[in-house]
């Protein structure tokens, strides 16, 4: 069973039980379950928690909070936005460069769970990697975006945002944005592994610069357990972040510093061998 995607995590599982083998999954998953609570807090029990949307909210009808993204498209066009609006992105850009590498892609982002599940089905079907597209194009997309904003003056990510949209979905219901996020489901699954989260998104791309020198890291405690069954690959929706840090050269780092890393955990999950732990940017120590 080693090497062999399907049964990624089964080793963890049977050797060390089944809350260790995903207790960052199951934490993720309440975490972004909660974000969504305190959305619904408002409309069905009056109580507002979070009031608005994932594009941008406020928080105990007091913080506001506001997609880095689409305030820098704003820029873009040349509309100054709202001092409450660039406070908000401020925030958001100062807890996320502070906090971790892209930790709204793995512990908030709703549309997370819908690729997850694309991924889980995947790997259990057997799917092989059909189709290639670069990992660095959804950096050409961000600056795509930017550019066509600026010579638009229209917020253009914003007719189509998928992330935005699935929010609003699950908070006011579904209309046509079930064909969006159906599409987003079944090219991950049948054309391109990760092919959204890792490739296309984005919000992602913008959430990696912004996190690129973050202090929370994945880091590799020691290369020597390793056993090469590739469970933390295969499970990982960016598993080229793991490849210096974990079968490096002696003086590579042992920490994940790639701005492609989702904080995420898994690798730390699917481990029978316990050799990765959550860790800082400057523990560079064996």
């Amino acid at each position: 069973m080693a090497n062999c995607p399907k049964y990624a995590g089964r080793e963890a599982r049977e050797k060390l039980g089944w809350w260790y083998a995903n207790r960052f999954l199951f934490w993720r998953r309440i975490s972004q379950l909660s974000i969504l609570a305190m959305f619904l807090s408002g409309p069905y029990l009056g109580v507002w928690i979070l009031k608005g949307n994932y594009s941008g909210s406020l928080l105990f009808d007091l913080i506001p909070l506001s997609d880095p993204l689409i305030t820098a498209e704003s820029l873009a066009t040349g509309y100054l936005p709202t001092a409450t609006t660039l406070i908000g992105a401020l925030i958001i850009v100062g807890v996320y460069a502070l906090l971790g590498s892209k930790v709204f892609c793995g512990w908030v982002c709703p549309l997370n769970v819908v690729t997850d599940c694309a991924a889980w089905l995947r790997r259990k079907l057997g799917i092989r990697q059909n189709s290639r597209v670069s990992r660095n194009l959804r950096y050409g997309l961000l600056a795509i975006i930017l550019v066509g904003s600026a010579t638009s003056g229209l917020l253009l990510w914003e007719w189509i945002n998928p992330v935005a949209a699935f929010g609003r979905a699950l908070i006011y219901g579904f209309g046509a944005t079930i064909w969006l996020i159906l599409a987003i489901f079944l090219f991950d699954l049948f054309i391109v592994e990760h092919g959204w989260c890792g490739h296309l998104c984005p919000i992602g791309a913008t959430y990696g610069l912004i996190g690129a020198k973050s202090l929370l890291r994945i880091k590799v405690i020691d290369r020597t357990r390793c056993d090469n069954c590739m469970d933390c690959y295969n499970v990982c929706p960016e598993p080229q972040v793991l490849r210096s840090p974990l079968h490096g050269k002696k003086e590579e780092s042992l920490i994940v510093l790639s701005k492609d890393c989702i904080s995420c955990g898994r690798c730390i999950d699917v481990c029978a061998e316990k050799v990765f732990k959550f860790s800082h940017r400057f523990n560079s120590g064996e």
